[in-house]
């Protein structure tokens, strides 16, 4: 089999874009490279993270200039997702969290020797922040 790189994106589809983009932007400091109606991207280390809004992409897109399309997709319900962090940056990532109002629902010790916290976004994704030490590749 030919070899896979790594994931590129990741998307997460939302009941309200502004809402979505006030919390990845005001809470987890992101700023999005592109955005319309529909979604907003974000660069996330070498990965992009795609909001896309919930019902706005089960259409065909046709790119102008015969660039080609991308078919339809949609999504709904809460989904995990785990950005990685460096692992003295916990500390402040919980506290910037709680002084934004969020919850964190659980916290795990792993094994090798990393850690975990997760929360809520608006739309009820579970997001994990995970320092090193979790897989054998992280």
């Amino acid at each position: 089999m030919p070899q896979l790189n790594a994931v590129l994106e990741t998307a997460l589809y939302v009941a309200d874009m502004s809402r979505a983009r006030a919390f990845f932007e005001e809470v987890m400091g992101l700023s999005p490279f592109t955005a319309d109606h529909r979604f907003t991207a974000y660069e996330v280390g070498p990965s992009v993270l795609l909001l896309f809004l919930e019902g706005e992409t089960r259409e065909t897109v046709v790119l102008p200039q015969e660039r080609g399309t991308i078919p339809p997709h949609d999504g709904n319900g809460p989904v995990h997702m785990a950005f990685s962090i460096d692992a003295d940056g916990l500390q402040d990532w919980e506290q910037a969290l709680t002084a934004h109002g969020v919850t964190i629902e659980g916290r795990t010790h792993w094994s090798k020797g990393g850690e975990s916290l997760y929360f809520r976004d608006p739309d009820g994704h579970l997001l994990e922040l995970a320092t090193p030490g979790i897989w054998p590749n992280y």
